[in-house]
């Protein structure tokens, strides 16, 4: 389990499922620092950064929120408790869904949208949100 999401846990909450975001989704950066090497090493940072995104970002549905943290040195979250959860909705286009990974939009009560890219088997992530709220 994620540091981040085993640091932020309360009490008695546990996780009901955990996610990554899909190796698929990061084909861009790796084929363009794949066209790049030659340029310097260019290259090299594209993979660095399709790496570090891809080791840096964590995802959980616990029996309490959705959680969700992106970033490495600079660190973006989004924690939403399940009560609060109106709606989670699953966007992939053609490669997405051949490749199984897409974008969840999670929308809340007071909340504004909250978009997690690049998500690998989003359909399955979003069934065991909604599962868990509906304990």
């Amino acid at each position: 389990m994620g540091s981040y999401i085993n640091g932020t846990l309360l009490g008695d909450e546990r996780v009901i499922c955990e996610s990554k975001i899909s190796m698929w989704s990061l084909l861009p950066l790796f084929l363009l620092g794949l066209i790049l090497l030659p340029v310097y090493g260019l290259g090299l940072l594209f993979w660095i950064s399709a790496i570090l995104r891809y080791i840096s970002t964590e995802l959980a549905v616990t029996n309490k929120r959705v959680i969700a943290k992106f970033g490495f040195i600079r660190r973006n979250t989004i924690e939403m408790h399940l009560a609060k959860v109106e709606s989670i909705q699953v966007h992939q286009g053609v490669i997405g869904r051949l490749f199984g990974f897409g974008s969840l939009i999670v929308s809340g009560a007071g909340n504004p949208q909250a978009p997690i890219p690049g998500v690998a088997n989003p359909m399955e992530f979003r069934r065991r949100a909604m599962e868990a709220q509906a304990v």
